[in-house]
């Protein structure tokens, strides 16, 4: 699915404005609005999550499985959005900043750059097993082509 998405970065470029956007608008709401007040898990999960698929989805916008150098500026992206949304939130009546947000999102980046990072070296491991097997094969039919079937025979 994350090829699919490299391969048509529109999607990828959308979902990313659509969670950045999800992320503004849930900063301003007040906390009767949202129902996060007192302490609960949701909005832990919330924040973790969100943040993951936004770094998630703008790595894939960004890097498309060979950019590598947009890593390191997505991650800064991310913060900064992180930080801007913590500011903004100082701004909403009834809510304010808070560095333990700002951890959990910063916990929810690194998981969709660690998620990213293994996809793509998942990806390269396979592709190089691939070629591997291409060459083995190539060189099987060469010599069939060369009617050295007994040097096929003792190689396999």
């Amino acid at each position: 699915m994350i090829k699919q998405l490299e391969k048509n970065p529109y999607i990828s470029y959308t979902i990313t404005i659509l969670i950045a956007l999800t992320i503004f608008y849930f900063s301003s709401l007040n906390s009767q609005q949202t129902g996060s007040a007192g302490s609960s898990i949701k909005p832990i999960v919330y924040h973790i999550s969100i943040f993951f698929l936004l770094s998630l989805f703008l790595l894939i916008s960004l890097v498309k499985g060979k950019n590598k150098k947009f890593i390191l500026p997505v991650i800064i992206i991310s913060l900064l959005y992180a930080v801007s949304d913590e500011i903004h939130q100082s701004f909403v009546s009834g809510r304010s900043s808070s560095f333990a947000d700002l951890g959990l999102d910063s916990i929810g980046i690194f998981l969709g750059f660690l998620l990213y990072s293994i996809s793509l070296r998942y990806r390269k491991i396979r592709k190089d097993s691939s070629s591997d097997l291409l060459k083995h094969s190539e060189k099987v039919a060469k010599k069939l082509w060369d009617n050295k079937e007994d040097e096929v025979w003792n190689n396999v």
